[in-house]
Order: C-alpha cells, then structure tokens, then sequence
C-alpha cells in the first residue's frame, strides 16, 4: 500500500497551475492576463515532462491501491497535456484581452486535471470524483460565451450531466454494495459471485456516466450543441480531452470485471450505435463546428473498439491509446482552423480558402483526411489497428460496421474540403460583388499556425507509429 505522492506529480502541476492561474487573474489587470496564460503552459509543460519521466517505472498502484501509475495513465497524461496546450494554442486569439481569460484557463486545467484522475483511477470512488471534477469546470466553459446559444448549450449540458452522473453514482453504489469493495482488484472478485442481473445495472450505470464524459451514445445529445455554441477554444477542449480520460477509464474498469454480464455485448452495440448516430447525422450539417460535433460522436464508436474486446486481443489497449492520441492531434487540428476563421461560419463560406492561405487550407486537408483515416496519417494507424482488435478479439461483424460508417464519413468531409479548395469568392450571396479570395479570409495568426502544427504532428504521429508503439504497449497495473 504505497503513498508515493510524488508519483502524482502531473496531477499536482496541474492543480497548481489551476490554483496560481485562478488567484493571479484576481489580481492582474486587464492588459496583463496573458501572465496567466504563461502560467497555464508552464505547468502544462510540468505534468508532460513528469508524465513522461514516470513512464520509466514499473507499472504499480499507490495510494491503497486507488491510482493506477501504467502506461495507459502515462499516456493520458501526455495526451491530455499536450491536447490542452494545442487548446491554448488556437485560443489566444480569441481569448486574448477578454475579460474572463484567467479563469477559462483555470477551468481547462482543472478539467483536464479531472481528466487524467478518470484515466488513472483504479477505484469506483476516485473514479467518481474524477468525473465530476472534469464535468463542474466544463459546465462553465460552454457557458462562458455569453450567447444564447453557448446558454442553451450550458444548460442542455449541464442536465444531461446530471442526469448521466447521477445514473453513474447508483452504479457505484450497486458494484459495491455486491462486491464489497471498490478497489477493482478486490471488486472484481467480490462481484464474481454476485447476481448477473446486479451486476448488469452496476455495469449500466457507470457505462451510463462515462458515455457522457466521452460524447457516445446515449449521453451524447449535448455534444454538437457545445461545439456550435461554445466558444472555439470551449469547443475545442470538450471534443477532445474529455473522451481521453473517460474511454481509458471504461477500458480500466470492464476489464477488471468478470463476464458474467455480457458486457463486450453492450459496449458493442453502443460503438455501432454511435458510429452510425454520428455519421448521419453529420451528412446534413452545414455549420463545421457543429459537423465536427457530430464527427465526435462517430469517432467515440470507433474508439469504443478496443473496449468492447478488453482482455481479448493484445492489441486492444495499445490500439486505445494510439488512437487516443492521434484523435486528439486531429480534431485540435480542424478546429484549428475554425478558430482561425472564426466568422466563417458555414461550409460554402470556406471557398477559396486554399487559394488564399494554402498553408492553413492544407492543415484542413490533412485533419479531415486523418479523420476519414487515409494513409499515412494518425488516425488511419489508429483505425487499421483498433479494427483489427476487434476483428481478433471476435468482434468481427462490428469491424465491419466500423469499416462502413468510415466508407460513408467520406461524404460530409468532402463537403467540407471541395468549397475550400474550389476557387471563386467565399461569399456565395445573391448579387453579392465578387471579392478576391485573399480578401476573404484574415486567418487568426495564433490559430493558423497551432492547426499547421497540428498537421504536422498528425503526419509524423502517422509516419513515426512503427517506433512510436512501442510506448503504448503496456501492461495494465492490477
């Protein structure tokens, strides 16, 4: 039973940098809350390198076995680190000078905090607190906009949060009441003779709570509208890191559970159910940030891959993490370029992009083709290996609906890139005079070049997953 609170030392960044970004902003003017942007970068910086220090130890849990330290939370770490400072990346332009920007970067610390003790919980109890310390900091983020929309996105979040919260505390409560316990090395034992009937509402409800915080099905109807209506860097944040921290925590907790219940059952009908959601109803979307909400949703299922063969195929966890990470360099990258031509608020009105500033329009083609899963960027390794785990692990019939619904996400991203790489003007009114494509776009400086770097990274991630999977091929500590 180790303490090692120094094996906590991401957290801790984290937490410190929320805490002195928080109180600094009280005190700073105005002109001068750019300091707690620095802050927020340096202890980003913090928990990555000491995330990636701690990943030469052995895998092991400490603090009576609640936090797992593995190479899955390492991973996290890292992700969650750099994923949240692409999210300052792209902001600073929207945030710059604004009158809340010390607390949106205390609230994205937190949450990501929030984040990463998902990932690495290996009790129910910690698990809960971790869900609930990446939700209350989101909450505010969609509402910081102070619009209608990011209001009605608020509170349409904050319920159904809520709701899915509370359904995941009565399944923590159901676990340990048959198990006796909630450390997963002791409840996995504790629930083996349990009613199967039990067990599944225990399993349900966690699930239940943990879709939410990933953006599947069924808690997945706030998603779109908190990418439309959020600000971008709120909307950037909450398609991203969130899911990190929760899909690893799924991945965490069902394999550690027996299977009495079916479980890998109904995690598989939810990755085709959010597969199959997401892509249709991202085909008649013509807001991009409301499409990319939708193609997060469709992106959980191919995500949930790998949990639904947990324990089945060795390549189900190090494919997780793979695409974890490469989804997160992608989506940060697309969005990207949204906050870069943040007025640019429908697909036609992307015309001429490529015309105009190539080196944005390419940082546009590489995200979406990464997201459709071309060669040779991340998410194409991400989707070749996660399918090919659930095809060995004996899933193969959801491999194949897997394979489809990417066949047709094919369409609703070439919506997207044909306008941008058509010539002409980008505004398409009625007797509207002609304008030079150069004229049309004025890219964000801070953004346009976080989504060229994104690519970038998308491209290498791609190139480099040969000596790059290495890292994620880890065991679970148990």
């Amino acid at each position: 039973m180790s303490m090692e609170p120094l094996a906590l030392l991401p957290e801790i960044c984290l937490l410190a940098g929320a805490v002195v970004a928080l109180l600094a902003g009280s005190f700073l003017p105005r002109r001068r809350q750019w300091i707690t942007r620095l802050v927020a970068v340096a202890a980003l910086l913090a928990s990555a390198v000491s995330a990636g220090a701690g990943m030469a130890g052995e895998a092991r849990t400490v603090f009576e076995t609640t936090f797992a330290v593995d190479t899955p939370t390492g991973i996290a770490r890292l992700v969650i680190a750099v994923a949240t400072l692409l999210v300052l990346g792209l902001g600073v332009d929207e945030l710059d000078g604004s009158p809340r920007e010390s607390e949106t970067y205390a609230l994205l610390l937190l949450s990501a905090l929030g984040a990463v003790v998902m990932a690495g919980a290996s009790d129910l109890l910690i698990l809960a607190v971790g869900y609930l310390l990446a939700s209350i900091p989101l909450y505010a983020l969609v509402g910081l906009e102070r619009s209608p929309a990011a209001a009605e996105a608020a509170l349409k979040t904050y319920l159904l949060g809520a709701l899915l919260g509370i359904t995941m505390l009565l399944g923590v409560t159901m676990l340990y009441g048959i198990g006796g316990a909630t450390a997963y090395a002791e409840l996995a034992e504790g629930v083996a003779t349990a009613p199967p009937a039990a067990l599944a509402v225990g399993v349900v409800g966690v699930l239940a709570g943990l879709m939410f915080k990933a953006g599947g099905v069924p808690g997945h109807f706030w998603v779109p509208d908190a990418a439309q209506g959020a600000g971008t860097t709120a909307a950037a944040f909450l398609t991203t890191v969130p899911k990190v921290g929760a899909l690893v925590a799924a991945y965490r907790l069902l394999d550690a559970l027996p299977r009495t219940v079916d479980w890998p059952l109904l995690v598989a009908l939810l990755a085709a159910a959010s597969m199959t959601l997401g892509n249709l109803a991202a085909f008649a979307q013509t807001d991009p940030r409301r499409l990319l909400g939708w193609s997060t949703v469709s992106q959980v299922g191919y995500l949930l891959l790998p949990v639904a063969v947990a324990g089945r195929s060795d390549l189900a966890l190090p494919s997780l993490l793979f695409y974890l990470a490469a989804y997160a360099v992608t989506n940060l990258a697309a969005f990207a370029v949204v906050a870069a031509v943040p007025e640019h608020r429908n697909l036609a009105a992307y015309r001429g992009l490529a015309a105009a500033h190539p080196w944005v329009a390419g940082a546009l083609l590489v995200s979406l083709l990464s997201l459709l899963g071309t060669p040779p960027t991340a998410v194409f390794v991400g989707k070749l290996t996660t399918f090919t785990a659930a095809w060995d692990g004996g899933a193969a019939w959801l491999a194949v609906v897997a394979a489809v619904n990417t066949v047709a996400s094919l369409y609703y991203y070439l919506r997207w890139l044909a306008p941008a790489y058509r010539g002409g003007t980008s505004d398409d009114r009625a007797g509207a005079p002609a304008e030079p494509a150069a004229a049309a776009f004025s890219p964000r400086p801070w953004a346009a070049g976080t989504a060229v770097a994104a690519a970038a990274g998308i491209l290498v991630l791609g190139v480099a997953s040969g000596a790059l999977w290495t890292l994620v091929d880890g065991p679970l500590a148990r």
